[in-house]
């Protein structure tokens, strides 16, 4: 069992995997960044000076709260909705580049197909074998 599973942890793919899970982190870090850094500020501001980070609803708790952090400081059940708009902005971002990056793959791939395959070229001395095996076969026997 040892030696299959190493053999299974040496493969290839193991280590194409997790290259892949170790780059879809840092681009999960790099949208994050996108969104509540670039593209939420100046919505925002459109908005009229919206935090969409700080938008919540209270749903249980006592008192006035200015942040997220000072409602659950004070035991407050909150309902996080610019989070929420924020979350769904990254994972539209983040879809939206695996739907570009499974069209490009699909387009190598039918590009690759639609290739006539290669034919071989036959050595010189084969060749000459099967001709005479042709003639051969031509001539009739006594």
């Amino acid at each position: 069992m040892l030696k299959e599973f190493r053999d299974f942890a040496l493969k290839g793919n193991v280590l194409d995997l997790a290259v892949g899970v170790i780059i879809g982190l840092a681009f999960g870090a790099v949208v994050s960044s996108l969104v509540d850094d670039i593209i939420m500020p100046p919505i925002g501001l459109i908005l009229g000076g919206v935090d969409f980070s700080q938008l919540f609803v209270v749903l249980k708790g006592n008192g006035d709260f200015n942040t997220v952090d000072q409602a659950k400081e004070a035991g407050a059940v909150t309902w996080n909705v610019g989070l929420f708009i924020n979350a769904i902005i990254k994972f539209l971002i983040v879809a939206f580049a695996v739907f570009l990056l499974v069209k490009a793959f699909n387009r190598i791939v039918r590009r690759e197909a639609a290739k006539p395959p290669e034919t071989a070229k036959i050595p010189e001395d084969v060749a000459l074998l099967r001709e005479i095996r042709d003639l051969l076969a031509g001539r009739q026997m006594p």
